[in-house]
């Protein structure tokens, strides 16, 4: 641990990161296959050793939370996606186990900060010794031990605050001068307001790490004006902190830098399929946890790799955070349309860059029309593109070819439809 730096890992090459990561990959793999029965068989035939780049990688199939769900459903609590070391233990180490909604089943993995936040906090400026006053909830879903297994990996006290009872926390908090403000973005500002209403306002809290809600620019710059700098991390119950902002000399820097021991990728929206950097996409990460072994896990949030690495000097990549939800699988005429389906069609067609499918209302009837974008109108055959639309969707539409770039907001199906008309 540096003054800038949480460890060596963050300040590495790129190179030097890729090489690491998919050196690890295939021993993961292994890992996976022979402790979690469920992953055996999603990866069945595949060969663990040739996962050795991100383009084998890629040719996984991608597990989303309907899956995951449907597995947990028929053989609870984990669906057998979770390592049979952990949940056939009679070592005496036991687990927290957690529900979060939907519902999903998780486990707390084994060892400090398993859900690797520390890192988060140390470049959201927090340090050995801080107080944490940590509003997170600690009932039922993992967020507040998410927090706390973080903090005090990182040398922190917390106080485990939990949510609600406001008045209550303003009373312990000015009792014990907490360091660091750790919770939802909202709530912080509840507190400082409750605060200063009682007459002893939190001037002790002098940082804050916030997530599970959105941070407003101006709510940012409130919190700033108040004496409070915000830093916001994007986690999960299921893989933790997957990234985080950071600051360089007191300046926000551009998106968020993906934590380490992940692989980070964002593919078309409802496939497997990765897209260029720079596209909004569905966020896809492969964790290193052999508790809980997450490979090419669709979290279904829409985010996008950022080209701009920064001046903090972590070298990972950086994504643009949350941009929206993945889900579009669409009822069209009482069948549903996937996005699978619009991909499977652009793969047929070489000329067809990004396609877009828009769903609207003629009357009482049901329309839909895919928007291709090309290089040259007369690059592509509108009567073959309009029969493989019937042959994939099972459906007939019409095809709009546009030499302009469409929209670059991961959607694959745009839903038109007013349905309160």
């Amino acid at each position: 641990m540096s003054e800038t730096h949480f460890d060596a890992l963050e300040t590495r090459s790129v190179a030097e990161r890729e090489k690491d990561l998919f050196t690890r990959l295939p021993d993961l793999v292994v890992s996976a296959i022979a402790n979690c029965p469920a992953q055996a068989s999603r990866l069945s035939g595949i060969d663990p050793k040739s996962l050795t780049v991100r383009e084998a990688l890629a040719a996984l199939p991608v597990l989303r939370k309907p899956e995951l769900m449907e597995a947990q459903k028929k053989n609870p609590p984990f669906g057998g996606f979770v390592s049979n070391k952990v949940t056939e233990s009679n070592t005496g180490t036991g687990v927290r186990l957690f529900m979060s909604p939907g519902p999903v089943w998780e486990p707390q993995a084994t060892g400090p900060d398993p859900w690797q936040v520390a890192r988060a906090m140390f470049a959201a400026g927090i340090r050995p010794g801080d107080k944490i006053h940590n509003a997170f909830s600690y009932h039922m879903t993992p967020g507040g031990f998410i927090m706390d297994e973080g903090a005090r990996a990182l040398g922190c006290h917390v106080f485990p605050a939990g949510v609600g009872g406001t008045e209550a926390q303003v009373e312990a908090a000015n009792f014990y001068q907490p360091d660091v403000y750790a919770g939802t973005p909202d709530f912080l500002k509840v507190l400082l307001d409750q605060a200063e209403e009682s007459g002893k306002p939190l001037s002790c809290i002098k940082r804050g790490l916030v997530s599970g809600g959105a941070l407003f620019p101006s709510m940012r710059e409130e919190y700033a004006k108040r004496g409070v700098p915000v830093l916001q991390c994007y986690a999960t119950a299921d893989l933790g902190v997957i990234a985080y902002e950071s600051a360089h000399e007191g300046e926000l820097q551009a998106g968020m830098v993906c934590n380490e021991n992940l692989i980070v990728e964002i593919v078309r929206p409802g496939t497997d399929t990765p897209v260029a950097d720079g596209e909004v996409g569905e966020l896809v990460v492969t964790n290193f946890n052999t508790d809980y072994p997450l490979i090419r896990f669709g979290t279904g949030d829409l985010s996008a790799i950022q080209a701009d690495a920064g001046q903090c000097g972590r070298t990972n990549k950086r994504i643009a955070g949350w941009l929206g939800r993945a889900d579009q699988r669409t009822k069209i005429k009482g069948m549903f349309v996937d996005p699978k389906q619009v991909d499977e069609l652009v793969q047929g067609f070489e000329e067809i860059k990004r396609a877009k499918l828009h769903v609207a209302r003629d009357g009482s009837s049901d329309t839909m029309a895919l928007h291709v974008e090309v290089a040259q109108a007369s690059d592509v055959k509108v009567a073959e593109v309009e029969s493989a639309m019937q042959k994939i969707f099972n459906l007939k539409g019409s095809v709009v070819v546009s030499t302009n770039a469409l929209a670059n907001d991961g959607l694959v199906i745009v839903d038109e439809r007013d349905y309160e008309s």
